[in-house]
């Protein structure tokens, strides 16, 4: 079991490569999927995060960093929200470059909670921490942004599509095996499908509140990662659309005032004429 979420792992490390350095072309396919995320008023949903981390902690971390992310940004309560003593045991199984008056280049230490995950370059694979704000996937008719307006950006969208979007189709080119993407630029991309379903196990963190985890079926793998992908590249997008709609709710307040006290300190001249 190890070695086969080590080999997708592997597979998984170029699957947020730049699309030059995998295969030409225009952009693909992408999926519109609706998170609970999206929208004004949208929020993230906090078992979807928990499962999202799941696909990311046991096939992705195996090739991918995150290292603008902290352990304990993980106990968010507008995150997944795990325990204080569940983040300590996750910290716990990542190894974190030691810093301290003693060490010596290259040691390690064991993570704690207040560590960030760590960088991992062993193949050259992208970090994670930004890359469902990196990766749009939505762009509107002639480039006037109207989609990025009504449905985000669409970098959720394009890692959920790109998971989720292999033909089966194999074409050999140059002694190396490429595998047909719809989503992928120039409908080629040179790694195996890295999710199949069934990958993980989700645990039920929520047992007794009625919570009963989904079947883990390759779709809603793909949708659990790119939603904790999405929290990880914008942990505090519940707070930024709160202080929003305060503002705006301000805005329109200001705006009435203004113009009640423009009427009124013009009424006397207008009545003249």
């Amino acid at each position: 079991m190890m070695m086969s979420n080590t080999l997708r792992a592997a597979a998984f490390a170029v699957l947020l490569a730049p699309a030059s350095a995998l295969a030409a072309g225009g952009a693909g396919y992408v999926k519109d999927v609706d998170f609970s995320f999206e929208g004004p008023f949208g929020t993230y949903d906090q078992y979807q995060l928990q499962r999202g981390f799941q696909v990311f902690h046991e096939i992705c971390a195996g090739c991918h960093g995150m290292k603008f992310v902290s352990f304990r940004e993980l106990g968010r309560a507008d995150g997944p929200g795990f325990p204080e003593e569940q983040i300590k045991a996750i910290a716990e199984q990542y190894e974190v470059p030691d810093t301290g008056p003693d060490a010596l280049p290259g040691d390690t230490r064991t993570a704690v909670a207040s560590d960030k995950f760590p960088e991992n370059n062993s193949v050259g694979a992208p970090d994670l921490s930004l890359m469902a704000k990196a990766r749009s996937g939505f762009h509107g008719p002639s480039g006037t942004g109207m989609n990025q307006l009504f449905k985000g950006i669409g970098g959720p969208e394009y890692i959920y599509s790109l998971l989720t979007s292999y033909t089966g189709e194999e074409i050999e080119q140059a002694g190396a095996i490429l595998y047909e993407n719809k989503t992928m630029a120039g409908g080629l991309i040179s790694m195996a499908p890295p999710l199949y379903g069934d990958d993980v196990e989700y645990a039920a963190h929520g047992a007794g509140n009625g919570y009963t985890p989904p079947e883990a079926t390759l779709e809603q793998q793909a949708k659990d990662v790119s939603a904790f992908l999405m929290w990880a590249a914008e942990p505090k997008m519940a707070e930024r659309k709160e202080a929003g709609l305060r503002n705006l709710i301000w805005l329109v307040v200001l705006a009435g005032l203004l113009y009640f006290t423009n009427k009124k300190i013009w009424a006397s001249i207008k009545g003249e004429h």
